[in-house]
């Protein structure tokens, strides 16, 4: 329960988080994985898909998988509307998550809510888990206070030996509950044990952002290989930023899929203005993320908005026209006009990421998916790649040399040395006598020399100006223009 990085580090053995809808599954996660990355609100279903956290206690580690509420009622019912119908069809996909991660933990904590009491829908989950064998941890939740205990007595007619009576919101003993966990996963990694990766083997943080039903889950599923995300042609499906592990062709990554970012004036729902706010958050957390676009749509102002707030974090990207399946269908010849169109479009709305690369492909047949993931690894290649100082300052030597800066007020400008002192996004530091003498245009030049002479492809690259003896720069961002990737 420590205040670690929520993206799953792959550590530990699985812990599947199950019950009926707002139980308070979603704040036990976030309790346990010592974050608020979990949306949390009192209306049931907020949860739709399985989501992973990495936890840790008494320096034990192991990972968490939230799921959605287990409603049977709404999955059984009859449809008499159209509406209803959705409802069950959402209600049944959100069963299938959830019990898909059973099938993958090895421990299962059922929480019920003791204010509520038992009904007999916790009774035919009960049995269910039963049948499949593996060991649970019942837990009676929102137990608050002394006073609420008698409550949970009668959750002991679901048959185990013990019942956790606990308050997620409030970490009351919880503690407890975490001491059991870890008694019952006796093969747990220490945290000692863990070696800290180097970044051509740790996983790449890959967020998928975009405005709704641009195809980001089925993206994620497609990536999987199998249905983890709930896909429906209703825009909105996915509310949580949910992060997934996956290995495809030796390379690790971490999914991040986010809900869709819609603009602030058409945000009407308090759950989605809090979903915007994470799908927000996972941009900061990631290391690239692919904006994914629509392709027979095309593009949208808020495109423009996401790319800018991927730039302004720092973070690599990649722009991923999706649905090429729709385009193919109209021809060969009109799905060519129609590429030219998206690059057009492309190179005047995105003009300030013209580093990012942009590839077409569709989540649907898989066709172009290659292209996508070499995308993203040369982006995250860029966004981690460090420069050593001898060889980085031979070649500033022989830029100045072809193209030194302008005058200052009358004055030359001097350009002693660079350096890098961080990546994640590449980041230099150069010493001049006038740093506010270095013009914008002269920052864009080295930046885009840099990015072309090392590699720096897909990434953002900072250009930060101080003069000699000072501690700090100026902090100017570059503002690169060029010839796009594609």
């Amino acid at each position: 329960m420590s205040e670690r990085d929520p993206i799953p580090a792959e550590h530990g053995p699985l812990v599947a988080i199950v019950g009926r809808p707002n139980v308070g599954k979603s704040t036990l996660f976030n309790r346990l994985c010592g974050g608020r990355d979990a949306i949390v609100e009192d209306e049931p279903g907020v949860t739709r898909d399985r989501r992973y956290g990495q936890a840790d206690w008494a320096g034990s580690l192991y990972r968490v998988i939230d799921t959605g509420g287990l409603d049977f009622e709404t999955a059984k019912a009859n449809a008499g509307s159209q509406t209803e119908a959705a409802r069950a069809a959402l209600a049944r996909g959100i069963i299938d998550q959830a019990m898909r991660a059973v099938d993958e933990a090895e421990l299962v904590i059922f929480v019920i809510d003791a204010k509520a009491g038992l009904v007999p829908e916790d009774l035919d989950v009960a049995e269910r888990l039963r049948k499949i064998g593996k060991p649970i941890l019942w837990v009676a939740n929102k137990v608050d206070r002394a006073a609420d205990e008698p409550a949970m007595h009668e959750l002991y007619r679901l048959g185990g030996d013990h019942v956790f009576g606990i308050s997620a919101e409030h970490g009351r003993n919880v503690a407890e509950l975490c001491d059991a966990i870890v008694e019952a996963l006796p093969d747990a990694p220490r945290v000692n044990e863990i070696e800290e990766e180097a970044d051509e083997t740790r996983p790449i943080k890959l967020a998928l952002v975009g405005r709704p039903n641009a195809g980001k889950s089925s993206l994620v599923n497609r990536i999987l290989g199998e249905e983890r995300m709930l896909v429906d042609a209703t825009a909105g499906t996915t509310r949580d930023a949910l992060d997934t592990p996956v290995e495809v062709g030796g390379r690790r990554y971490i999914l991040i899929d986010t809900a869709g970012i819609r603009r602030k004036a058409r945000i009407d729902a308090a759950m989605e203005k809090i979903a915007v706010a994470m799908a927000e958050k996972a941009i900061a957390r990631a290391d690239v993320c692919v904006l994914v676009v629509d392709a027979a749509e095309g593009l949208a102002e808020q495109d423009a908005k996401i790319a800018g707030l991927c730039e302004e974090h720092g973070r690599a990207l990649v722009i991923l026209f999706n649905k090429l399946d729709l385009l193919e269908a109209e021809g060969a010849s009109k799905a060519e006009t129609a590429r030219k169109k998206l690059h057009e479009d492309l190179d005047r709305q995105l003009q300030f990421v013209p580093w990012a690369k942009a590839v077409f492909a569709s989540a649907k047949t898989g066709k172009g998916m290659q292209r996508v993931l070499d995308a993203v690894q040369k982006a995250y290649a860029g966004y981690t790649r460090r420069v050593p100082t001898g060889e980085l300052n031979r070649w500033f030597e022989g830029i100045v040399e072809k193209h030194p800066p302008s005058v200052f007020r009358g004055k030359p400008i001097k350009l002693y040395f660079i350096q890098q002192p961080q990546a994640k996004p590449p980041t230099f530091l150069l010493s001049v006598n006038y740093p506010e003498g270095v013009h914008f245009s002269y920052r864009r030049y080295l930046a885009n020399q840099l990015r072309e002479s090392f590699g720096l492809e897909g990434t953002p690259v900072r250009i930060v100006c101080k003069a000699r003896g000072e501690k700090k720069g100026d902090g100017t961002r570059e503002n690169t223009r060029g010839k796009r990737g594609r």
